[in-house]
């Protein structure tokens, strides 16, 4: 094993690594099941999800906290798949519809209102109105009430009724002219053969949703595997190795990718001074030092909470985790334990620029759908104590992935119900699963074109749990995420406390900061900015050219 420029240990391209799976409990998370749900639904979603994972292979996966990224990647791989072959089919009886308007026309009928044409704006009117009011453009498309009820109303339903009336509009005329005598039979049997592919695309769907994804059967279903190709073998493989190390490859400009939204991240710096009672013995304070005592009154509180309630708190989760900047390819990056450990045995005390350590403690709150991860870092050079805390938070997954279990419980035997659905989804679907097949057949040229295993190397630019996610929490959720932070925060200060008293320095100036951070009103949100304020109903506010202006008393 040898090492790039940058200190980042690196795996000969012959040398095996043998991935390891990641927790059962994450495979079969809630937050995994309705992200693989999330595919099916939303085509967007799905597109970002290949991009990051197959289009961009020469990145490293995020980490994925809470979730598993393989399953969801197998199952967007899977309904790209299956709307190809709708689209397929869709496109042949497109074709037929077209060689008989041509053949009664010439193909300058294509141009004139024929049905052929005016069942096309139908469909291309209900596809944009879809897609415009954010109900996706899959082709399986979600019904207002199946949204709403998985939502709980907290989506604006309100539908443009223009593309309707136009839809409504074509069948009165078809009907009108058949009853007055007139040849229409082109317009009413072949938007009628359109639904057939849709409606088979909706049971497939349907079908995963009962068998795999419900609530019920995806605990006991195994994990989602990829197809059996060897560029996805070697992207499952990368993946499993990656998403839950405790190293992680970045971009400078792209920092704590996969941890989610800052909440309330601060900092200090203390000098460092002998205790009057302090011996001229006493050992110089490191970071090791200050981590190792962080660590059991984290794990500390975690105990307590086990033994009084069943707080999320019991489940704490805390680990050290190195950061490492952009530099080898990610196939010679190693995540061997040993190199690992030696990036966490050397980086601790480095305080340098590039690899940073830090002291990573998550907390997997409502079903793993609020994660709160709260990131320390701790270095003591030059007589100087500089303590950094980066709360993050990840948002829920999004709601109307929750359609999933409103499709497991109307089961699969209702199929003359779902052929009704399929009949006013097929115009919208038509075209979106045209759009769909493009859009694939782009990506697989692309990754051909492109090769990225041999691109240049880059950090991860997004990860599947955040592209996934809510841009709000609840009342409730805001409330248990600063009850959470607010204790791990208490928690660390006490930890950096007796490590200062324990090797002899000060605690007084200390404490006063921790009180003039945590609970006397200073919030130290970006250290690029220049307005504080201190005291109680204090406000700062950050102006244009460095002017803060500040309020309170």
């Amino acid at each position: 094993m040898s090492s790039n420029s940058w200190g980042v240990p690196m795996t000969l391209p012959g040398q095996p690594i043998a991935p390891p799976l990641p927790p059962q409990r994450l495979f079969h998370s809630e937050a995994t099941r309705l992200l693989c749900a999330g595919v099916y639904f939303d085509a967007e979603f799905r597109r970002r999800v290949v991009e990051e994972l197959v289009e961009h292979e020469e990145r490293p996966v995020a980490p994925s906290l809470g979730i598993d990224a393989v399953p969801v990647l197998a199952h967007a791989v899977r309904a790209r798949r299956q709307e190809l072959e709708a689209a397929l089919l869709l496109l042949g009886v497109w074709a037929a519809f077209l060689g008989m308007t041509v053949s009664d026309y010439g193909w300058l009928g294509v141009l004139r209102p024929t049905w052929f044409t005016l069942y096309a704006v139908v469909c291309v009117a209900l596809w944009m109105s879809r897609t415009a009011t954010g109900l996706g453009a899959s082709v399986y498309t979600l019904d207002r009430a199946m949204v709403r009820q998985a939502t709980s109303g907290r989506m604006k339903m309100l539908l443009p009724f223009g593309p309707r009336l136009l839809a409504l509009g074509y069948w009165v005329f078809v009907i009108y002219v058949l009853v007055n005598g007139g040849d229409a039979w082109a317009g009413l049997v072949f938007p009628l053969l359109l639904v057939l592919p849709v409606w088979v695309h909706r049971s497939r769907v349907a079908a995963v949703m009962c068998r795999e994804l419900s609530p019920l059967a995806y605990p006991r279903r195994p994990r989602a595997a990829l197809p059996r190709l060897d560029r996805y073998r070697r992207i499952g493989a990368a993946i499993d190795r990656e998403q839950h190390a405790p190293l992680t490859i970045y971009d400078p400009f792209r920092p704590f990718i996969g941890a989610g939204k800052p909440y309330e991240p601060w900092s200090f710096a203390l000098e460092l001074k002998r205790a009057a009672t302090a011996g001229p013995a006493s050992e110089p304070l490191t970071s090791h030092d200050v981590v190792s005592l962080i660590k059991p009154r984290l794990q500390a509180l975690r105990t307590a909470a086990a033994a009084t309630s069943r707080d999320r708190l019991r489940a704490l989760e805390t680990e050290e985790f190195v950061y490492l900047p952009v530099g080898a390819p990610r196939s010679h990056v190693g995540y061997e334990r040993q190199a690992v450990s030696r990036h966490l045995r050397d980086a601790v005390d480095e305080g340098g620029e590039a690899r940073r350590h830090f002291l990573r403690v998550r907390v997997g709150a409502w079903d793993e759908q609020v994660v709160v991860s709260v990131l320390v870092r701790v270095h003591t050079q030059g007589e100087m104590l500089v303590l950094e805390v980066a709360p993050h938070v990840l948002t829920p997954v999004r709601p109307e992935f929750k359609a999933a279990d409103v499709i497991a419980a109307r089961g699969e035997a209702d199929v003359l119900r779902d052929g009704v659905r399929a009949l006013f989804a097929a115009p919208g679907a038509t075209f979106a699963a045209g759009v769909s097949a493009v859009r694939t057949v782009i990506s697989e040229f692309r990754v051909w074109l492109a090769d990225p295993r041999r691109a240049l190397p880059d950090g991860p630019a997004t990860s599947v749990r955040e592209l996934g996610s809510t841009k709000d929490v609840s009342l409730f959720q805001e409330m248990d995420v600063s009850r959470y932070v607010k204790t791990i925060q208490d928690r660390i200060a006490s930890g950096v406390r007796e490590a200062l008293r324990a090797k002899g320095y000060q605690t007084g100036e200390f404490e006063q900061q921790i009180i003039n951070v945590s609970g006397g009103g200073v919030f130290i949100g970006s250290m690029s900015g220049g307005a504080v304020a201190t005291g109680e109903r204090a406000t700062a506010k950050h102006g244009e050219g460095g002017r803060g202006e500040r309020k309170g008393r």
